[in-house]
């Protein structure tokens, strides 16, 4: 199947773009939001900070830390997700992303704001590797539900 080995292709490259880029890299240092995750199966480690705006938006968001292509593309494409989102907006992104990822939703199923999620589809055929994918989005879900969803605290 030639179309397929074109999208796979294709989607490899969308994957090693966001990886290569640094749109979202580094740390925030006057953060609202800190949160920290680690995949004790390969070692990927990841340290998410946001910073609100003043509609309680999520108005920056930034990814520092190692691990495999596949989880910091995720990381890039999390962070390039929910930046200008609400927090309830945002969770409800999470949940959508790990619905494709976990419960095989069909990627046509995401919402139009998570269009360059559908890249890490692939990763579905590979178990081991679906934690690294899911890295950046349940640190988010687990920092958020540890501070409450419907603000980000202060002094973060």
């Amino acid at each position: 199947m030639e179309g397929d080995a074109e999208l796979r292709n294709l989607y490899q490259e969308a994957l090693l773009d966001y990886y290569q880029s640094g749109a979202h890299k580094g740390k925030i240092s006057a953060s609202d939001f800190y949160s920290h995750g680690i995949n004790p199966v390969c070692g990927d480690e990841l340290e998410i900070t946001m910073k609100k705006g003043g509609d309680g938006n999520i108005a920056q968001i930034r990814y520092a830390g190692h691990g495999c292509v596949i989880s910091q593309a995720s990381s890039a494409i999390m962070a390039e997700s929910l930046e200008g989102k609400s927090v309830q907006d945002a969770l409800s992104l999470v949940s959508a992303f790990k619905d494709m990822m976990l419960s095989k939703a069909a990627p046509e199923s995401l919402p139009e704001d998570l269009e360059a999620a559908k890249a890490l589809e692939g990763v579905r055929r590979f178990p081991t590797r679906i934690k690294c994918a899911t890295l950046a989005w349940n640190t988010v879900a687990q920092g958020l539900s540890a501070r409450g969803k419907s603000e980000f605290k202060e002094g973060a």
